[in-house]
Parts: C-alpha cells; sequence; structure tokens
C-alpha cells in the first residue's frame, strides 16, 4: 500500500539514484536504432556558480523539452557543462591566496594556473550536484568544461582560422576597462547603477578673445560629470544648425589648465535642448565622443593608467603639442598620479580658482560599474583583439531572416536585428591569466605570429625573417645558432573573453574540429533556450560562429524565456533582500514542486512573479495526485493489460477517456509550441479537476456497489488513466511520477522501462455523447456550489432544485444523475416547473434555467446588504488605487516593485468586484 503521505526528501535521493543506477540519461537512452536525434546544450553554468532561480527556470524548461522527446521515442541528448568564466574564477583564487597573504604576481603564470585547477577540482562545479537536486536528465557522462582539452582546441583551431581569413585583427579601440581588475569587461559585465552626483558647468575660453568670466562671447561652456577627463578633451561639439555657436564651428577653444586649442566641431550627437547644447569631446575615455572624434579626426588621448590614476608627466600623447610653462609644470605634478577622483577634486578646485567654474548643479545619474569588482569602469584606449562581428553578422541576420532559426517570442527578433545589423567590433582579449591564452607571438620588430603552436609560430617567423634582407635577418640567424626561440618570439600575454569559447559550445562540446559520431548525429542542435539577456552576449555569437565553422545554424529554435521575479514584480537583488534561493525550496516543498510552479507561470514574453505560497499550492497539487493514487489503489485499481478501453460502457469511463485525449493533445500542443504555462494548466486541469475532484468522485458509488463488471471496468480505466497522468505529469514532476510508476505496476511485478523511458501518451478514444453528458452533470453541480457559497447557504441546508425549461434530453440525465446530483450539490427535491418560483438564485445550463429557491435558507434582504456593503467597500479601494496608478509622478518615481503590488492589487480588487456584482444580481433576480 502507498504510504499516507509523499515524503520528497526520502523519495527524491532514491529516484536520483535509480537514474543514475540505469544510466537513464545517457545520449540516445530509451531510443530505437536509427531514432531522429533530438539535441539540447546547457547554456553552461559559471563553474563558480551556484544555483539561482534564474538557472533553476531555464533548467526546468529544458528539462521538459528532453525528457518530453526522450518518451516520444527519440535519440536525445542533453549536453552539460560549464564555463570556465575567467574573471569570476580568477577573482575567487586570487581571494583565497590573499587569504595567505599571497599575491597573484608573487607567483609564475603556470604556478597561479595550477592554483586554479586545484580549485576548480576540490571546489568548482557545484552547481551540476545541484542541477541534479532539480531533476536535471542531462548526460552527466559528457560533462564538457570551456577550458577541457577539446574545447581548447577548438578554440585555437578557431582563433587562428578567424585570423588569417582577416576576420580577427588587433586595433586601438575603446573598451569598458575594470579599473580594479585591469582588464577589459564584456558589456554583460557591466552594471548600471544609479548615484548622487554633480553636473559641472565649465567656461572654455575662445582663442584670439581675453577671456572674461563675466563676458559670455570669450568663452563657451560645457558641462560634464567627470571633471578629470577634461584633461583628455581634444574638441567641443555644437549642433549644425544652432546659432548660437554657428560663428565658432572650425575654430578653436583653449583647454583649461593644460593650454591645448582643441577645435570646436558641429556634430549632430550635441543636443541644442540640453544643457548649454555644447559638448566636451573626449575621445579616449568616452564611447560616444570616441565615434564623433573619429568623424571629425580629433585626436584620442589617454590620460589613465590601468587602475585610473592619471598619466600626464609621463604621457607622450598627452605632451604632444603643448608649450611647457610654469603654470603647467605646476599642474601637471599636482595631477600627476592622482586617483581618478582625487584627480576630480583638483580638477574642480582648480577650475574654480581660474575662473573657469560656472556652476556646479546636483545631477543623479547611472554610473557603470563593474559586476565583479565593483568599482565604476572607465572607457579607456587600449590595443585589444577584436572580431570582424559585422562581418560575421551578415549570414546570421539572413539566417533569422529567412526563417532557418526561429526566435520565439517573435518580439525578440526585432531587438536580434536592430543589435546584429548594427554590431560593432567584439572585443575578445581579456588582461587575465585564467582563460584561453591567444595565440599569437610576438617577433623582436612588433610583427605578429598567429599559429595553433609555439614551434608553428617560431617556424614562420623564421621563415619570415630569413626572407629579409638586413639587419633582421643576420639577428635571426644570429638567434638560431644558439636556438633560443624565446628570444625570438614573445608570446601574447592576454586571454580569450569566456564568450569567445561559448560561441563555439553547441559544436565544440560534440568533439569538433574532429569529425566525432556525435558531431555528425547530434550537430545542428534543435532548441536553445535561455534568458532574453543573453540574446547579444551568446546567442547572436553562437549563431556566428556555428554558421562560419559548421555551414549549419547551431539550432532551427531559440526560446527566450523572461526573468523571475519577486512576487511582486520587483528584480531580485541581494541589496533589496528578495532574493529566493531555489535549494531552501526544494528543501521545503520539493523539486516537483518548484519546478510545476515555475512551468504553470512560464508564459511566453511575461516574467514569473514568484511568490513562494504559490509553490506550497502546487505541493498540495502533488498531493492531491499521491492520495488519488492511494484512493484508486485502496478500490482494488489496477493494471488490466486483458481490458480493452473500447470496451468501456460506463458513460463516466468514456467521459474520462475522452478527455484524456482531449488534454493529451493540449499538454502536448503546450510544450511543442513552447507555451509551458498552457501545457501544465492543461494537465493540472486534467488531474485535479476532472480526474481527482470529479472521475473519482463519480466513481464511488460503482466502488461501493455490487455490479461487479461496472466496478471492474472502472478499475482498468482508472488504472490507464492513472498512468496516462504519470506520463503526462513526468516532463514537470519527474520525481513523484517515476516513483508512482514503479509503485503501481502491480505486486510481484515490474514496469518494461523506467517511467522516463515509457512511450508519451497518444490516446485516441473519442465518445462526444458521453462527454457532453458528464460535462453537463460538472456544470450543473458547479453552478449550484458556486451559488451556495455566492449566497452564504449554510453548507449542511439542503436546497430544494427546480428546473425551468428542461427538454427530455436534459430530463433524462437528471433521471440517470439524480443520486449524484443529490449528493455532490446538497439538493433536495428535483422538480420541474414553467417558471422559477419566487426567491430563486437562477443559473443556465444548456437550455434550462436552474432554480435554487433560497427564501427559506437565507434572509435575502440581510444578504444583499451585506453585499451591497461589500461592493461599496471593494470599489472604494478600486478608486483609491486608480487615483494612486494615474498619478505620473508616483509611477515616475515609486519603485518598481511598489507599483507592481498596486496593479497587482487592483487586478484582484477588480476580479472580487465582478464577483460580488454577481451574486448581487442574483439576489435581486431571486428576491
Amino acid at each position: 500500500m502507498l504510504e499516507k503521505t509523499y515524503d520528497a526528501k526520502t523519495v527524491e535521493p532514491k529516484i536520483a539514484k535509480l537514474w543514475e543506477d540505469a544510466d537513464a540519461f545517457r545520449a540516445g537512452a530509451g531510443a530505437a536504432e536509427g531514432a531522429e536525434p533530438f539535441t539540447i546544450v546547457i547554456p553552461p553554468p559559471n563553474v563558480t556558480g551556484s544555483l539561482h532561480m534564474g538557472h533553476a527556470l531555464n533548467n526546468t524548461l529544458q528539462d521538459i523539452l528532453i525528457r518530453f522527446e526522450r518518451m516520444r521515442g527519440k535519440n536525445v541528448l542533453w549536453q552539460p557543462g560549464m564555463d570556465h568564466a575567467g574573471i569570476a574564477t580568477q577573482m575567487v583564487v586570487e581571494r583565497q591566496l590573499m587569504e595567505k597573504q599571497i599575491h597573484r604576481r608573487d607567483l609564475s603564470r603556470e604556478e597561479f594556473i595550477d592554483k586554479v585547477w586545484e580549485w576548480k577540482a576540490e571546489s568548482g562545479g557545484i552547481i551540476f550536484n545541484q542541477l541534479k537536486r532539480l531533476g536535471a536528465s542531462a548526460d552527466w557522462s559528457r560533462e564538457r568544461f570551456t577550458m577541457d582539452e577539446g574545447l581548447s582546441k577548438a578554440v585555437i583551431e578557431v582563433f587562428v582560422a578567424l585570423f588569417k581569413q582577416g576576420l580577427i585583427y588587433k586595433d586601438k579601440r575603446l573598451v569598458s576597462w575594470d579599473p580594479k581588475l585591469q582588464t577589459a569587461i564584456s558589456d554583460i559585465e557591466v552594471e548600471q547603477q544609479e548615484v548622487n552626483g554633480n553636473l559641472w558647468h565649465f567656461r572654455y575660453p575662445v582663442e584670439g578673445q581675453k577671456f572674461d568670466p563675466e563676458n559670455p562671447k570669450t568663452f563657451i561652456t560645457v558641462a560634464t560629470t567627470r571633471p578629470e577627463t577634461m584633461l583628455g578633451d581634444t574638441g567641443v561639439a555644437v549642433h549644425p544648425k544652432d546659432e548660437r555657436y554657428s560663428h565658432l564651428v572650425g575654430k578653436n577653444v583653449i583647454l583649461p589648465l593644460v593650454g591645448r586649442k582643441i577645435r570646436v566641431v558641429a556634430d549632430e550627437y550635441s543636443d541644442p535642448e540640453k544643457g548649454t547644447g555644447a559638448v566636451k569631446i573626449t575621445p579616449a575615455h568616452d564611447f560616444n565622443d570616441f565615434e564623433v572624434g573619429k568623424r571629425h579626426k580629433l585626436r584620442a588621448i589617454n590620460i589613465m593608467t590601468v587602475d585610473a590614476a592619471i598619466n600626464l608627466n609621463e604621457n607622450e600623447d598627452f605632451l604632444e603639442g603643448l608649450d611647457s610653462t610654469p603654470e603647467l609644470e605646476k599642474t601637471l605634478a599636482a595631477l600627476h598620479g592622482q586617483d581618478r577622483f582625487a584627480a576630480r577634486k583638483l580638477v574642480v578646485e582648480m577650475m574654480e580658482a581660474g575662473g573657469f567654474l560656472e556652476k556646479v548643479e546636483p545631477h543623479r545619474h547611472a554610473v557603470p560599474h563593474g559586476d565583479r569588482g565593483g568599482v565604476p569602469i572607465e572607457p579607456f584606449l587600449t590595443d585589444q583583439w577584436y572580431v570582424n562581428a559585422h562581418e560575421m553578422a551578415k549570414p546570421a541576420i539572413a539566417s533569422v531572416r529567412e526563417g532557418r532559426t526561429r526566435i520565439i517570442p517573435g518580439s525578440w527578433e526585432k531587438t536580434y536585428f536592430q543589435w546584429m545589423e548594427n554590431i560593432e567590433p567584439w572585443c575578445i582579449s581579456r588582461q587575465l591569466w585564467w582563460g584561453h591564452q591567444i595565440p599569437a607571438w610576438y617577433g623582436p620588430d612588433g610583427r605578429v605570429f598567429v599559429e595553433k603552436t609555439e614551434e608553428e609560430a617560431l617556424a614562420a617567423a623564421v621563415e619570415y625573417y630569413l626572407a629579409l634582407e638586413g639587419p633582421w635577418k643576420a639577428w635571426v640567424e644570429d638567434q638560431l645558432e644558439n636556438f633560443e626561440p624565446g628570444r625570438i618570439l614573445t608570446r601574447d600575454e592576454d586571454v580569450l573573453d569566456t564568450w569567445f569559447s561559448s560561441a563555439l559550445w553547441p559544436f565544440s562540446t560534440l568533439g569538433w574540429p574532429e569529425k566525432t559520431p556525435e558531431l555528425d548525429t547530434y550537430y545542428q542542435t534543435d532548441v536553445l533556450v535561455t534568458g532574453f539577456d543573453l540574446i547579444f552576449f551568446w546567442v547572436a555569437r553562437m549563431m556566428m560562429m556555428g554558421l562560419h565553422f559548421m555551414d549549419e545554424e547551431p539550432f532551427h529554435t531559440v526560446y527566450m524565456h523572461a526573468l523571475v521575479r519577486d512576487k511582486n514584480g520587483a528584480k531580485m537583488s541581494k541589496s533589496k533582500g528578495n532574493v529566493i534561493d531555489p535549494l531552501e525550496l526544494i528543501d521545503e516543498y520539493g523539486a516537483d514542486a518548484l519546478r510545476f510552479t515555475l512551468s504553470i507561470m512560464a508564459a511566453q514574453g511575461r516574467d514569473v512573479k514568484l511568490d513562494p505560497a504559490r509553490i506550497a499550492g502546487y505541493r498540495n497539487f502533488g498531493t492531491k495526485l499521491w492520495n488519488a493514487t492511494r484512493f484508486a489503489e485502496m478500490n482494488g485499481v489496477a493494471r488490466n493489460d486483458a481490458f480493452w478501453l473500447n470496451d468501456a460502457k460506463l458513460t463516466i469511463n468514456r467521459w474520462i477517456l475522452t478527455e484524456l485525449t482531449r488534454a493529451t493533445k493540449e499538454v502536448t500542443d503546450g510544450i511543442t509550441s513552447f507555451r509551458f504555462n498552457d501545457a501544465a494548466g492543461a494537465a493540472y486541469r486534467f488531474v485535479w479537476n476532472l480526474f481527482c475532484d470529479w472521475y473519482l468522485e463519480l466513481l464511488k458509488p460503482v466502488f461501493m456497489g455490487e455490479d461487479e463488471a461496472a466496478k471492474a471496468e472502472s478499475q482498468a480505466v482508472a488504472a490507464f488513466v492513472l498512468d496516462e497522468i504519470y506520463k503526462l505529469l513526468h516532463p514537470f514532476m519527474p520525481f513523484m511520477t517515476e516513483e508512482l510508476w514503479a509503485h503501481t505496476a502491480g505486486e510481484g511485478r515490474e514496469r518494461a522501462t523506467l517511467l522516463c523511458h515509457a512511450a508519451w501518451p497518444q490516446p485516441s478514444f473519442q465518445d462526444a455523447e458521453a462527454a457532453a453528458e458528464i460535462n453537463w452533470l460538472v456544470d450543473l453541480v458547479s453552478g449550484v456550489r458556486s451559488v451556495r457559497s455566492e449566497m452564504n447557504v449554510p453548507p449542511a441546508a439542503i436546497a430544494p432544485l427546480v428546473m425551468v425549461g428542461a427538454n427530455n434530453a436534459t430530463r433524462e440525465r437528471l433521471q440517470r444523475h439524480e443520486s449524484a446530483i443529490r449528493r455532490l450539490a446538497r439538493v433536495g427535491d428535483i422538480t420541474h416547473e414553467t417558471a422559477a418560483p419566487k426567491g430563486s438564485a437562477q443559473i443556465v445550463v444548456n437550455e434550462a434555467t436552474v432554480c435554487l429557491p433560497l427564501g427559506s435558507l437565507i434572509d435575502l434582504k440581510a444578504e444583499a446588504q451585506r453585499l451591497q456593503k461589500e461592493v461599496a467597500k471593494v470599489t472604494e479601494e478600486i478608486a483609491r488605487i486608480l487615483k494612486k496608478l494615474s498619478n505620473e509622478k508616483f509611477v515616475a518615481n515609486a519603485k518598481e516593485d511598489v507599483v507592481a503590488a498596486e496593479r497587482q492589487k487592483l487586478s484582484e480588487y477588480q476580479e472580487a468586484q465582478d464577483k460580488l456584482q454577481a451574486a448581487l444580481s442574483r439576489l435581486r433576480d431571486a428576491d
């Protein structure tokens, strides 16, 4: 006999071991030879990471697809793996070393890398065990790591190939620079933080005019939030149609403190309606200014060091063209070497002392910070390696535009095209030690040699230099005599951006560049499931790389899921204290409850607002199924393979089989169209509402009766439907369903397969007449129950039931189901009249009006007064919230979660108002 209660803490580890012992999730497990392949590659979590709600949603949705297609008989591979997470991992290991008072630079590069591998072996990758707790059915035997030997080989192969094709190159451009980590970082590693700052208005003297702070004709005013960057200004931009400054375009102004002449240029980047309409241009320290500088051929002068200190005295670019004066020397001495924020204070003081500070305004604005280093990033001019993303994006754009790869929801296609068609060069180098070191070596004259190995690079260098006439040839010949290749070539110290290796994920994990059987079988992959925030950093780059190296898209469908937010719709963050830990939810409610909650809330294009109370509710759904199985078992329900479903005679059994066919189609259609909420909702309604609440309830008299044939039929049908329920729910709730599947095999019997390998339901039973009859019964009883509840009829009170306008078919149904109606609707005599009795509440079911005379059961006037008070109270609350939400200042200034909470309250009050008005209307009809 099934245990009284389901204990997730006991069952889930047991089932996990059952799957592991059976090697149930290996590629192709459960599939027939020659079966159609179905592949998903897991978005590789960081090796430093632990399971968060985004992972939980993402991997639950992937697992639903994987388990579903596995049960449909496909040759399934869910490819797992982890990302080496360059910055995050290096920070973890550096932090550990600092605890022992060891700095990274105290070690050689090789020694530090050894420390990282030690950490990875001991502590890295705990997220995989956490994903297994969630029930993720990946082929864990095929785990890959972006730094493993095979993937490293793929990375080198791609870099060298793209370099030789002219698609990878080195260039001096602006990057987002983290001064704490001293490396370039990607845009996804930059987060905007609102800070209270200032807007400083500076006067720049016009060349040839005697500067007078009181005379606007002698200067032009610019505003900045970063005064220290003015040291690198090389221009001032004004709008071409701004008549205030048209006479200055092409002329020079003098950069205060520095004395450099900088040109006034006409550029539409300047907004005449914003500030003074004149913008200082610092090409080396602002991304927009960099583009303006390129358009007008302005110099780009980097005035900072890698740790964001001011570099003037040792900066040839800065000093070029400046006249040395005592004032300049004094300025340089005061500012050189200062931290950027200390320099900001000094610059403001100096500008004010010289009469160049016009005013200071408080200014709250967003400042980009590195998400790992935690300090403001600097746009920084430096030499980096780039991919010609513009060229590589062209086939990827065509693929989506021509429908070879589909993005779901389709609204994200516009975002994809907008970004891809305006894509910037992709900076792929990072100033770290942990990662794929760039396979580039430099000769003594700075020439770069890019090859797969140092030996190949040396051979290329020797061939190149020996072909030259002059000193380089003689120098190389001399080096070769002593054979010291390290003196000929120096390797680039940078490593590749983590996203470079993950861009190869769909084919590198399958063994490329080798021609492996897995690559031949499982590429192209089928679906990519990922968050919308990765559309640029990962999805687009996988498209580019897959098309370039495999001549085929890496996947035919991209499903972009939304964010998991808290119950009020606010984004989860540690600072807000609203982060929900999925592992804690699994401990409390079980993995199945969490998975089902995420599934039924995963509507396309809509964020998941997660309330732990909802998870408790869906745990109750699991409990409902468990108890239904137990009830069925207690009533002799057991598999009967000898029973032929088409032989079922009872209307109730033919109804549930028809509804099972309908529910199976809805669940299947929901999953295949990526409407996971619709699929889970269809399963929920069938299991809870139809099977548990109605089918088993209506079978009670059969189980307790004397008709053995009816009982045997019902036991066989109920057993069959339960089996199909376990299958339908398995992708959503794998642990409980696998346990119930094994338990209900029958005493002394075993299932032919694990549930995860069982065939997906394909019922085709149809009996429209039986479905119509039982659904009529359900509607009738449900309607009566609703009226009783709305009218505050005491639960024990037995109400008479009067039917008006019932046709012969309805009269026959009433007669057949009279016993069930009396029992389930708590009604007494059922009679037929030509008009509704006075004082009765009415509902319409098909052609008939169902009347409940209530005058003898409740005080109609008192109930009407109660309802009117409730309506007035709810209406007042709706008016209050509508007033608040119509206040533009409130909506603009209140926190996002506060506004979302008010909208949620409004929706709930409006729903309550509708129900109360309906009840009041019924009372008026009854009076």
